[in-house]
């Protein structure tokens, strides 16, 4: 590699002059030799420099180059060795993985005399005796071997990564590091607090929840990662969110030099936005990549956000790369996820899936019974299986009713009894009462019709079929509280334009047709009864 090669016009490139004492230039180097220094054929270091960075961005693409390449700089030409320097230990690492080899075949196309390429933490360089040359330890050596060097801070200690403001006054970037490193205790300013009562001695289980709870607890009790990711799945109010402070409670319980962030997607969404405001994405990537248990809780929030559905597809990977845990929460299953990129999909199914399903009443009333103790309430039997038979939504929901009937007691002074909490949660009762599920609704409908269930999700098109099917949709939009895509979905699924066809022409029927219009309203009366 150390033969020259003819530079332009036939001249050779001749080394760089090297001055006895480095000195810093504002235009991005360290003269030790000088970046502004002329070689023979008239280019300077830094006109060198300039055509690697353009070549790098033609091949690697903008995305990519603004990332991980535009922020490095030139730094000193010493006899046969170029140095580039990164902001960060993070960065540097990176490009040595990914971007070394092609770094230093740019460097010796333009410039012969260029034979190994030393990328090194620019904070390192800035903190170099002012006179000596800067130490190299005998670990450099094996770098030469290849032509690269690892970095004249190698000796630093593993876990401590260098900082922006690590520079000497008046050295100092332009810019201000706007997120704490992951070594720092920081971590805690990007972290969502954790609530207390939200832990596995908490968590009521029965057979809806026991698979995600039991994958759960082995994510937190396990000293090796186990599944990875972990996905937690389910309706609203099932117990997701309560899953995950629980996780986070007992890791940091166990092992508490853990680093542990646990935040929504929206918040992730928030901190990414304030990184590209502040352009300092690299403290971003820093921070998130480097920590041991990331956490992310409603995952659907970033759908259709392509720009964040990147960086996070980017934290997984690098985070799985290295054994990090990684657990996420969502709505839906992976799969079922709208608006996520094919392959972030891929990745999120990549571990243990485990659905949190509506609960049943069992499940309702062992719950109701471990909130009244811990609220120390004497509540009746009856009121506690009544709120369990009544209340079937979500624990959210079965936890507000039961708080409601605790504090009117306390507030008025009555006992409470099965009347009371009638009267008190009159609304509630009512709203539930309306509330019908789409498979109740199906199996109504096909016995009244005379039809197979297993039709309403069928292709079949014929009239006997298609109409019982068309009126089953319209019970689903007026009975419950299912958007159009999800009513399609559990009709074979169908498209939501499909429903509000069907929607309109039972509308249309009920108008002309009188027989047509007292089925609907006799079917109706069945379901809410």
């Amino acid at each position: 590699m150390r033969g020259r090669a003819p530079k332009r016009g036939g001249e050779s490139a001749s080394a760089a002059s090297v001055s006895a004492a480095p000195a810093y230039r504002r235009s991005g180097g360290y003269a030790g030799g000088d970046p502004g220094a002329s070689v023979e054929s008239g280019d300077t270091l830094e006109q060198q420099w300039a055509r690697v960075r353009a070549r790098l961005r033609d091949e690697v693409g903008d995305a990519a180059f603004r990332s991980w390449l535009s922020p490095l700089a030139l730094g000193a030409l010493s006899g046969s060795e170029i140095t580039i320097l990164a902001p960060t230990r993070f960065m540097r690492d990176w490009v040595l993985t990914h971007y070394a080899d092609r770094i230093r075949g740019l460097w010796c196309a333009e410039n012969p005399e260029v034979q190994t390429v030393d990328l090194t933490v620019q904070t390192a360089v800035l903190a170099a005796p002012p006179v000596e040359a800067p130490s190299r330890p005998d670990s450099r050596e094996v770098g030469r071997a290849t032509g690269w060097d690892m970095g004249r801070d190698m000796g630093r200690e593993p876990d401590r990564a260098p900082a922006w403001d690590e520079a000497p006054p008046g050295l100092q970037p332009a810019r201000a590091t706007t997120f704490p490193t992951a070594q720092d205790d920081g971590i805690g300013d990007v972290s969502a607090p954790l609530d207390p009562r939200f832990t596995f001695d908490n968590f009521v289980v029965g057979k809806p929840n026991e698979l995600a709870h039991a994958a759960a607890r082995r994510v937190a009790e396990a000293g090796a990662v186990t599944f990875n990711p972990l996905f937690l799945y389910g309706g609203v109010g099932l117990g997701k969110t309560h899953l995950m402070h629980a996780i986070a409670h007992e890791i940091k319980r166990r092992q508490p030099q853990r680093k542990v962030i646990y935040l929504s997607a929206e918040r992730f969404m928030y901190q990414f936005i304030r990184a590209l405001r502040f352009k300092d994405t690299m403290a971003f990537k820093q921070l998130f990549r480097s920590v041991d248990v990331l956490m992310i809780d409603d995952v659907q929030f970033i759908s259709g956000k392509d720009s964040t559905q990147e960086e996070f597809f980017h934290t997984f990977n690098a985070l799985v790369d290295q054994n990090r845990q990684v657990i996420v929460s969502a709505d839906k299953s992976p799969s079922d996820l709208e608006g996520l990129e094919e392959r972030l999909r891929s990745r999120l199914g990549w571990g243990l899936v485990a659905d949190l399903h509506p609960t049943n009443y069992e499940l309702r009333l062992g719950i109701l019974g471990t909130k009244a103790d811990a609220m120390n309430a004497r509540i009746p039997t009856k009121v506690l299986e009544f709120l369990a038979h009544k209340i079937t939504s979500n624990v959210r929901e079965l936890e507000g009713a039961l708080n409601r009937i605790v504090a009117h007691s306390e507030l008025v002074g009555r006992a409470i009894t099965l009347e009371s909490t009638q009267e008190v949660l009159h609304d509630l009762l009512r709203a539930n009462d309306r509330r019908v599920s789409i498979d109740e609704i199906q199996k109504k409908v096909a016995e009244h019709y005379n039809i197979k269930l297993a039709d309403m999700h069928s292709a079949r098109r014929s009239r006997t079929v298609a109409r019982p099917r068309q009126v089953a949709m319209y019970l689903c939009k007026h009975l419950t509280t299912r958007s159009l895509p999800e009513i399609g979905r559990k009709f074979g699924g169908r498209d939501h334009t499909t429903v509000i066809h069907a929607v309109h022409k039972v509308d249309e029927l009920r108008a002309t047709d009188s027989s047509f219009d007292e089925d609907i309203e006799l079917l109706r009366r069945m379901l809410e009864s």
